[in-house]
């Protein structure tokens, strides 16, 4: 099976912004760039932006060593088993995710429907990526987290502002793809 590279995702999330920015241009009131950039200081954005990414990291460590082999946790491997992984790939699918789907669903589509419809629709966006294909355990318990989290993302960029929810949604996909690329190399050896 062909892995998915760095640049099938790249061209999905460009695709994503492409469809934010027409939504923003008609369905939003101008100033446009005004309403993307609301929110604290920019250094404070990312301030607080690198600041839940490493929070992030040492809990995603921690987790990791308790949930190994939980069920969601082998699925999660085994949906993320289809990406490629080498060498810089997860950094460009995380920034690419990042950036592109919290332009989308937090900056185009949040400020028109709210937080928890965008939430349900970013759950519906992850269907195939997390292989959402019936309802059991396993999809519920995903299904679950994904939605927190962009309830998560939502109020970091309603209450903190985008750029923030973008650098965190970027750095919490690093941070997962770097991981389960750790882990699929200490499988293999």
């Amino acid at each position: 099976m062909k892995k998915i590279g760095a640049g099938r995702q790249l061209a999905v999330c460009v695709a994503m912004s492409c469809l934010a920015l027409i939504v923003i241009f008609f369905l939003h009131k101008p100033p446009y760039a005004a309403s993307l950039l609301t929110g604290l200081p920019l250094h404070y954005q990312v301030g607080i932006g690198l600041g839940f990414g490493c929070c992030y990291w040492a809990a995603s460590q921690i987790g990791y060593r308790f949930a190994a082999n939980s069920e969601s946790a082998k699925s999660t491997m085994e949906s993320y088993s289809r990406l490629n992984l080498d060498g810089w790939n997860p950094l460009w699918i995380s920034l690419a995710a990042g950036f592109g789907e919290e332009l989308l669903f937090r900056g185009a589509l949040q400020p028109l429907i709210g937080i928890w419809i965008t939430s349900v629709l970013f759950v519906v966006a992850h269907t195939k990526a997390y292989r959402f294909n019936g309802l059991n355990k396993r999809v519920a318990i995903q299904a679950a987290g994904i939605f927190v989290v962009s309830v998560v993302f939502g109020f970091v960029a309603e209450y903190i502002g985008l750029v923030a929810a973008m650098l965190i949604h970027a750095l919490t996909d690093i941070v997962g793809l770097y991981t389960i690329r750790g882990i699929a190399c200490k499988t293999q050896s």
